[in-house]
């Protein structure tokens, strides 16, 4: 039963006693005209059996009869909105104006609030408000209501400057595109094609299927994921290689690929394998339920899923997230807070690739109509801000869809329906205000090797923070060796590669003070030497304050890499090298050099004593430098501490 179906029974329940309360006589109309009253009453019961057409006949033939006929006006109104006419329902509550029927300004002001009409919802809002004996939970909703229509007012009033932009006939279609998601180097731009015409697996909305464009060009569907059912709502990884998504099954919950289902729709998963994506997987509990999941969005950082999870018994949805742990499963999911979810509909949640920007759409908070667009920051405690209403003309009176913005933290991408457009639902792109844009990025792109053969490795890659020794992305790379990740302004990182049966790599790079330049990113290759005797890696994150050998605190992230590493190759034989350039005493380096290569060991043994036995340390002075000291950045590259496999 809709909403206003309820309204309008209510109307019919309530109308004797809304009389009783006022000056008229119980059982009496605003009407004297007894043609118009006995039409009025088989209206309702026309109305009632839900015979809109005659219903609509008779109230229209009451009004013919006394066009002041408050109750045939109110009901006729009730009637037109149950069929989606708010124009002529608008016509008819505003002839039914009333003290006597009080409801009816509230009624008012919410159809032209959702008709645009801002200025005069205020007015019809702030009438009702002004009567003393109004329903408590509808003064909560039309004070809420007065709220948004004086924020929509204003918004008109004052525009962001933006022009959206059809992405053209290479995304678009004459059906329905919309949920995009790209990759952080924009290579892979992947959305959801409605295609209204198919109606299959029992699903009356139309058939929805997978689509992607490969560097700009004319997007393909994704054979290996599309089905006879609904797929949608991608989320690609940054590095492409991997996605989430949403696929809804049949009434007896078999799904795509005749896969089993949890709930009415579920969150799936399939990775990218030398150019293919593998059978999707249902990634089950406990992110999926016999609710429904779906709109997912992965984190660049490789850690958290965002995703709406929907109750089936009222439709609405709030967004959640959950957790990788240490298993490599994900945790229990967590409902986020109030400065996001409401009491209505949350949905269509994308977290940027900064993961400090969350932006999703909502109906329960003050806005421009249906559902708008809003926006979120992360705090220094981890939680989430106040939600932020991107504004008018990214929202407006109509339903707005997901939108999500480009890794250079620029451009937005939405759905919308505008004169000009392919057809139905096309995406867009505009240039985001500085006001709402996510934090800066730039990204390293790189690509890890054996270092004898050249072959490709997939390895493991982490991105630390050497300030906090916070994980900040552990990814690994592809069947090709091929990785990419999304850094931020104002961090210095550590890189760890790492794979069993290689040494690790190890290498930092600094974003302090620097401003990420998205066109700019950072190209690594990186050659994992397989473990064999005699062959050496330099410790390129442990770090010493000029002329001693006390190990800095942002030292701990490559020192417990060590530690494992050790821990996974027990039988190596190991020795720590300090090595300093050539300036000062030769005495004084050389003490240096063997305090430093000591600390690292001390280190180590107070980490794992057992490793004693296998380890040894040894300070080189300036005997053995790498590059001729004969300039500050060579000096700079000649200070360092070394691992050395002694033997295996």
């Amino acid at each position: 039963m809709t909403k206003h179906y309820i309204y309008i029974l209510f109307f019919i329940c309530t109308t004797l006693l809304v009389n009783a309360q006022s000056s008229m006589p119980p059982g009496t109309y605003t009407s004297l005209n007894k043609k118009a009253i006995n039409l009025f009453k088989d209206g309702k019961i026309l109305l009632d059996n839900r015979e809109y057409e005659k219903a609509e006949n008779k109230l229209l033939e009451a009004i013919s009869k006394d066009d002041n006929f408050i109750e045939a006006h109110t009901l006729l109104g009730y009637l037109y909105i149950e069929q989606n006419k708010n124009e002529q329902a608008i016509t008819q509550f505003k002839k039914a104006l009333s003290p006597y029927f009080v409801n009816n300004y509230y009624q008012l002001g919410e159809l032209e609030f959702y008709s645009g009409k801002y200025s005069d919802s205020k007015l019809n809002i702030e009438k009702y408000l002004s009567f003393p004996r109004i329903s408590p939970s509808i003064k909560e909703e039309a004070e809420t209501l007065l709220k948004s229509a004086k924020f929509a007012e204003n918004q008109i009033l004052n525009p962001q400057n933006i022009k959206p932009i059809n992405l053209g006939e290479n995304i678009n279609s004459e059906n329905e595109e919309y949920l995009p998601s790209f990759s952080a180097d924009m290579k892979y731009f992947l959305f959801t094609r409605q295609f209204i015409k198919q109606k299959n697996c029992e699903m009356e909305e139309g058939q929805e299927d997978f689509y992607i464009s490969i560097n700009h060009a004319k997007s393909i569907p994704i054979k290996e994921l599309n089905s006879q059912c609904n797929e949608g709502a991608p989320s690609i990884s940054v590095s492409g290689d991997y996605m989430f998504f949403a696929a809804c099954g049949n009434r007896d919950n078999s799904y795509m690929n005749n896969n089993s289902g949890y709930g009415s729709c579920d969150i799936f998963y399939s990775q990218k394998v030398n150019g293919i994506w593998t059978k999707p997987q249902n990634i089950g509990p406990p992110i999926n339920t016999a609710n429904w999941e779906t709109q997912p969005s992965f984190s660049s950082d490789g850690k958290t899923l965002y995703f709406i999870r929907g109750s089936n018994r009222n439709k609405s949805g709030d967004i959640y997230y959950s957790e990788i742990g240490e298993d490599g499963k994900f945790g229990n999911p967590i409902k986020l807070g109030n400065n996001i979810n409401t009491l209505k509909n949350e949905q269509s949640v994308y977290i940027h690739p900064d993961n400090s920007t969350l932006y999703f759409t909502s109906n329960g908070r003050i806005g421009m109509g249906r559902t708008d667009i809003y926006m979120s920051k992360r705090q220094v405690d981890g939680s989430w801000g106040e939600a932020i209403n991107l504004g008018y003309p990214i929202n407006t009176v109509n339903e707005e869809f997901k939108l999500a913005v480009g890794p250079e933290s620029k451009f937005g991408y939405f759905s919308s329906e505008r004169e000009g457009g392919f057809g139905g639902l096309d995406i867009y792109q505009f240039e985001m205000p500085e006001s709402i844009r996510p934090e800066k990025l730039t990204y390293v792109k790189g690509h890890t090797f054996n270092a004898k053969t050249k072959a490709p490795l997939d390895a493991q890659f982490e991105l630390i923070d050497l300030e906090t020794q916070q994980t900040v992305t552990k990814a690994y790379s592809n069947a090709a060796g091929e990785f990419l990740v999304t850094l931020t302004s104002n961090h210095n990182y550590l890189v760890n590669v790492s794979k069993n049966g290689y040494l690790f790599y190890s290498d930092n790079f600094s974003m302090k003070g620097k401003v990420a330049d998205y066109t700019k990113p950072f190209q690594l290759e990186i050659p994992l030497q397989p473990i064999d005797t005699g062959y050496t890696i330099e410790l390129k994150n442990v770090f010493f304050d000029v002329n001693k050998w006390d190990l800095k605190p942002e030292s701990k992230a490559e020192l417990d890499k060590i530690v494992n590493f050790i821990k996974l190759n027990p039988n190596l034989k190991i020795e720590f090298g300090g090595h300093t350039d050539n300036s000062g005493d030769k005495a004084f380096n050389k003490t240096l050099s063997a305090n430093r290569a000591k600390a690292v060991y001390d280190y180590i043994i107070q980490k794992h004593a057992p490793a004693a036995a296998k380890l040894s340390y040894k300070g080189y002075g300036d005997s053995k430098p790498k590059v001729p000291n004969d300039s500050p950045e060579n000096k700079a590259k000649n200070r360092r501490t070394e691992l050395k496999v002694l033997g295996k």
